[in-house]
Formats: C-alpha cells, structure tokens, sequence
C-alpha cells in the first residue's frame, strides 16, 4: 500500500512505454467489451423505457408488469422501482467493475493513428442560452427536446380522445382535462427528476466512467433543473386554474389526505423549488451567491415533500438518481469533517494567495483536478471550488492551489493570512499556523489525464485561469525529466491578465529546477498580452517576486482525506454496495414487519417511510464501511511516516521551496520566461494565433484548452469551429475543451 504514490506512472505500470500500449489479452477485452456492451444495455433500455412510457403500448406492459408483480415481497413500490430506479444503479454496480478491471489510463495514451473530430470536443453552437455547446452536447439537448416534444403531445392526444367520450358541459370537461393533463406533467418532470441529481454527484462514478468532470456535469444539472422546474411549475399551475374555475383552491391547496395524493405537501415542496430555480438563475447567482447557495440547501425540503405528496411508489420512479446523490452526500461529508493542515500560505504581488494543503501519499489525481475549500475561521458553510496548480508529480504529501482575491470571503483570507506574524519564537522553526482551519472536498477531476493524450497543446487562459495550467506544465516536465508517459510535445501558453504583475504566478513553476533540460524534449511558447497597461512598467525587474508575505509550515501533517474524487476503487465499490444492500434490506424488513402487519395505507406517511430507508441505508450501513475505510487511510499514513519513506522530510523539502522568496533577476529569467513573448495594450488574436499553428503543426490534433470568462470561452470556442470547417485536409483539428467552474 504504501508503494503507492504521486511519483508512480499515473498511466499504468509497465504496460506503456514511451506512449505506445503493449497488446491487451483476448479475454481481459472480451470481458472489456461484455460489460461495456452489459451497462450501455441497461442504460439505453433505461432512457427507452422514461421515452416511451406515454405510448399505449408501454404503458399497456407497465400495467401488466404491476398486475403480475403486485403480491411480492416489495409490493408496488418494488416493482416500480425496480423498472425506473433499479437499472441506473446496477450500472454504477458495473461501473465500479468496470474502473477497478480496466483503468482508462491504459488507453488515453495511445497517438490517434490519424487526426479526426470527436464529438465532445467539436463546438457547434458558441453563443446562446447554452454558451458553447458541442456536438454530442447539441444530440443531447435535441433528444430531451425531442422527449418533451413527444411526451406532451401523445399525453394531450390521449386525454383528448377520453375526455370526448364522456357527456360533460364544457366547463367541467375543461377542469378535467387540466387536472389529467397537470398530472402527466407531473409525471415527465418526475423522470427528469431521476436524471437531475445524477450530474451534481462530484465523486459519482458514473461521471468516472464516461469520464465527466464535475464542473462539466453541472452545467447539465443547470439546463435540466430549468426543464424540471418548468414542468413542475405547470402542473401545479393546472390544477391551480382547474381548482380556481371549480371554487374550491383553497380547500384543494390545504388538503392532505391519506390514501392518494397529499396537495398541501405538492405546494410546499414546490414553493421550495421554486425559490431555489429563482435564485439560480444568472442575475441573482453572479450577483447574490450566497443567497443563491443557502436557498439551493432546500433540496430536502423539495425531495422530502415530494416523497409526502406522491407516496411511496410513485416517488420510486425518480428515487435511482437521488439515492446516487446521498451516497455521493454523505461521503462528501464524512470527509469534509476533516481539518487538514495548511503547510504554507503566501501573497503573490499579484493579490493571488497560494495555499499548500497536505494530502496523503496515495492520493490519486489529476493536474486538471480541483478542489472546494472551507476555512472555518472565515465561515463554517461557505465552500468555494479552486483549480489545483501543482502537478500530481510535485511531490508525494502536498496540493497546491492558487486563490485569486476577488469577492469578500477571499480578501478576508488574505487578511487573516497577512496578519500572522512574520517570525516564529526562538527554538522553535515550525509553527502551526493558528488563523487557518481549513476542511477540503475533492480532488474531483477527469477520471484520466487527457491532456497528455495531445502531441500538440494550446492553453489559453485570463488571469488566474493559469493555474490549472502551471499544473499541466509541472506535469509535463516531471514526465520528461522521470521518463515517463507521454504525449505532449509542442505547447503553446496564450495568457491575457490585466496587470503585468500577474506574472508573478509564474514563479510558482520552477521550470529549470524541475527539468533542467526540458527544451530539448518540449517546444514550449508562452504568449502573454497585458490588456491595460500600455508598456512595460518601471518596477519590470518587480514583476517576478514570487512573495510578498511569508508562509508558515506546520510540524506534522493532518492530510485531506481521500474518500471522493477519484478515490479508492474497491472501497467505493464496498460502500455503494453494502449501502444499496441495506436499503433494499430496510426496505424488506419495513414492508414485512411494519406497514403489512400494521395495515399502513397512508401514502405520504409510506413515501416518508420510503426516504428515511434511503437515508438509513446509506449513513447506517455505507456508514459502516467509511468507518473500516477511514481506519484503513489512517493505518496506511502511518506505515507510510513508519516506512521511512520521506514522508515527513519530502514535505517539509519541499515546502522550503515555498518559504524561500525568490527576486527576479536576469538568471532566473532563463526559466518560463525565456519562453515568453509579452504584448502590451491588446488582447489575443485567435484567428491569427489558430492560423500560425496550422501552418506550423500539419494535420495533427490539438487540444485546445480554455480556463477563463464566458466571452474567452465563446471566442476560442468560435476560431476552433472556424478552423475545423474551413481549414484544408492537411491543417490541424482542433478540440476544444473547457476547464472553466461555474457554479
């Protein structure tokens, strides 16, 4: 256990060399492709079923299903789960064997025999309600489109048809209709419902599997919550108009009865989603986070009510991707409880904080990884995501990230930062630093390193949206200088600040240091534009100060832990299931030794019932195995400090790095800056910049990254379809990828 490290090939042991992947066994693929085929299987039958559902057809066998199913042991309420909850959680059950068999790592490596567009990576649609959209992101949208299309109308045609057979005047058969046409509403937002809280699970392993970043997946939880908001605000407007017409509104909107559906729970349970979808929208979100983020802690309330408004069975239809969602919560919180040891916080001149966390020695991420942040002593509910800007390869038992001062909980860091006193008492070289308490979620990331899958890179930043990628180069001058895997081989840096004393970030990159040699085996070119400033300032031999406070190390090391993210596989796999086993078993043992022999009807209170197995079976049972699993990190950190393997004094090393302030002088020029071409009073010109690298590089693939504003994204995101359109068959594709957060 403790042979596992930062400092091993992330990309698999002696199976790749040099970016060339030795032959894989007939068998290990052909189990490959049985369970690749097993879970594409499931899920698209899944999709087909939540598709087709408002077909008489289907909806004839659902009948029949339940008719054949009723007397079981689960009643109803198992067999509607099992059909619409069931499958999406034996495929994250595959999931986990699937990533514990077969790592992606071994794969990405490999050259592409020939350049050619994937669908992800091909932007289509750059400006709109969307932002930049590509191509299986455009598929996507039209299918859901296509659903509500479909679901809509063959649901209105069908009401239509029985509606006009019964004799009723025109004023009751109109409340009728809206009230048949409010539930079906009901029901297409309650399969959204199932798919919405899937993207917003960060460390779920389905995001693992197709190898979607969280930060990536949000913006797919935002475009269905408008959807599912949407739906559910017009059922409930339905029946409000129906019952309006029919004089009884209040009465309905008060009721709640205990066999059928309960009103009253419906309207509280969609006020609560309503105030969330309000204050998510852009205006209030840029400008109000923190109303934004306490209002969206009302998602209890929304699904808990949900659960009392529709009962059991029916809220089983969408309880498959909550029940992912609370594992995925609870596990978040369970690490979170942690106080990690800050081991050194500095200013850069720039305003930017550097925090260095520790993290334990087998922790696996990526360079393109992030993670959220909470220091208590600034506020004990605040969370705030940041990219990690040190490589995986800097070193085994630290993180770095870079915090731009821009909102109100970073200049009050920044302060308590900056008035810790400067000197520690005589005797005493390392002090812990009292005024930080920090607790730490992630690293979440891509499942593999797909920037080092690119010969040929272009990373194109604004401002502190350089920190990812002083994370890739570390990273790829480890790999040069270690001889390990990899690709990349020609990197160009586009980066556009505002002042030029953003240059200071640079430092944290000791590119010499690292890889004396690295031009020999790296083309790298670092084009810098300062948009404000017109020429070089005076104090230009400033610019490279890399602090402008001290840092202040700790003594011993309390590292993050490493449940989330890409964390450990078999103890994932051994939490998921042991947790969806005890809610089945939960589930059982209520139905047989509670609600039959106790001859409970009441819907609501059985949907109550319903999310407190849920939630038992997860904090319970999955609580269980997070506590072996925590014993295991701890006994596995300790033989670590025990084995002797530098542990202590690599951290420690390398923290003397951090602690050392570094002037820039025209030696230390010769490091990234020597690559660097500087730009005063403009800002990038993307159609020149894609065109000089097409002419350079041939028909190769590039990828293309962008960490930065909307507008950059949009820009960049434009040239590349540009170029991929109307370039010639021996120019470059370009894949866009974006690696910007926006919650």
């Amino acid at each position: 256990m403790a042979e596992l490290s930062s400092h091993e090939p992330l990309l698999l042991n002696g199976d790749i060399k040099h970016g060339i992947t030795k032959r894989t066994p007939f068998s290990a693929s052909l189990a490959k492709w049985v369970l690749k085929i097993l879970m594409w299987g499931i899920f698209v039958a899944w999709i087909a079923l939540m598709f087709f559902f408002p077909s008489e057809f289907v909806r004839g066998l659902y009948q029949k299903w339940l008719g054949a199913t009723r007397e079981t042991v689960f009643g109803v309420t198992g067999s509607i789960f099992l059909i619409f909850g069931a499958p999406i959680l034996i495929v994250a059950f595959l999931a986990f064997i699937y990533v514990t068999a077969f790592p992606s790592e071994n794969e990405e490596m490999k050259k592409p025999k020939f350049p050619r567009f994937r669908l992800w990576t091909f932007p289509v649609i750059v400006d709109g309600p969307f932002g930049v959209v590509s191509a299986a992101e455009l598929i996507g949208i039209l299918l859901f489109s296509a659903y509500i299309i479909w679901a809509v109308s063959a649901y209105a045609i069908q009401i239509q048809q029985r509606i006009s057979k019964f004799p009723l005047p025109f004023k009751e058969k109109s409340c009728f209709m809206l009230e048949i046409f409010g539930l079906r509403l009901g029901s297409i937002g309650l399969f959204c419902l199932g798919i919405l809280f899937l993207p917003i699970a960060r460390g779920s392993i389905l995001l693992r599997l197709i190898d979607i970043p969280f930060e990536h997946a949000t913006r797919y939880h935002v475009w269905l919550g408008h959807l599912t908001m949407a739906l559910f605000t017009l059922h409930g407007l339905c029946y409000v108009v129906a019952w309006a017409v029919q004089g009884t509104l209040i009465r309905e909107l008060v009721e709640w009865r205990d066999i059928g559906i309960s009103n009253y729970p419906g309207v509280i349970s969609l006020l609560a989603g309503l105030l969330m979808w309000v204050t998510s929208l852009n205006p209030v979100r840029k400008h109000y986070f923190e109303l934004f983020f306490y209002t969206h802690q009302l998602y209890v309330v929304f699904v808990v009510f949900l659960a009392l408004h529709v009962g059991d069975f029916i809220f089983s239809m969408a309880a498959g991707g909550i029940f992912i969602f609370l594992l995925d919560r609870f596990l978040r919180f369970c690490q979170s409880r942690r106080t990690v040891d800050v081991l050194s916080t500095a200013c850069l001149p720039c305003g930017t904080i550097e925090v260095v966390l520790s993290k334990p020695q087998n922790m696996r991420y990526n360079a393109l990884s992030f993670v959220f942040l909470q220091v208590k002593e600034l506020s004990w509910l605040q969370w705030h995501p940041f990219s990690v800007s040190s490589s995986p390869l800097d070193g085994k038992h630290h993180l770095a990230i870079l915090i731009k001062v821009l909102g109100e909980w970073t200049k009050k860091l920044r302060d308590s930062i900056s008035n810790v006193p400067e000197q520690p008492q005589v005797g005493l070289p390392f002090q812990p630093c009292p005024t930080i308490t920090a607790s730490v979620e992630g690293p979440y990331g891509h499942e593999a390193p797909y920037h080092l899958t690119y010969e040929y890179l272009i990373l194109v930043a604004g401002g502190i949206g350089i920190s990812p990628f002083l994370a890739i180069l570390s990273d790829i001058l480890h790999r040069i200088r270690e001889k390990k895997p990899c690709l990349p081989k020609h990197v160009l840096i586009v980066w556009a600040v505002k002042k030029s004393k953003e240059f200071s970030l640079l430092s944290t990159v000791n590119a010499e240091s690292i890889c004396p040699s690295f031009s020999d085996s790296l083309s790298l070119d670092i084009q810098t534009y300062i948009t404000q400033e017109s020429e070089p300032p005076l104090e230009e031999g400033m610019l490279y100060k890399s602090r402008d406070c001290p840092s202040f190390p700790v003594a011993s090391g309390c590292p993050m832990s490493s449940l989330v993210g890409t964390g450990n596989n078999i103890w994932s796999g051994a939490y998921f299931t042991v947790s969806t086993l005890g809610f089945v078993i939960l589930l059982g043992l209520l139905d047989a030794f509670y609600i039959k022999p106790f001859h409970i009807s009441s819907w609501w209170y059985q949907g109550l019932l319903f999310v407190i197995c849920m939630i038992a079976g997860v904090v319970m049972f999955g609580g269980l195995v997070v506590l072996f699993w925590n014993h295991w990190e701890r006994s596995v950190s300790s033989y670590e400090k025990m084995d002797g393997d530098g542990g202590y004094d690599d951290g420690m090393s390398k923290l003397t790095q951090y602690n050392e302030p570094k002037m820039h002088t025209d030696a230390s020029r010769t490091n990234l800056t020597g690559s660097m071409t500087t730009r005063y009073g403009c800002r990038p010109n993307f159609q020149e910049i894609f065109k000089s690298a097409a002419e350079q590089w041939g028909h190769v693939d590039v990828g293309v990254m962008v960490c930065g504003p909307p507008s950059l994204q949009s820009s960049v995101a434009r040239e590349c379809r540009s170029q991929n359109i109307r370039g010639s068959w021996n120019q470059p594709i370009f894949h866009f990828n974006s690696h910007s957060f926006d919650l």
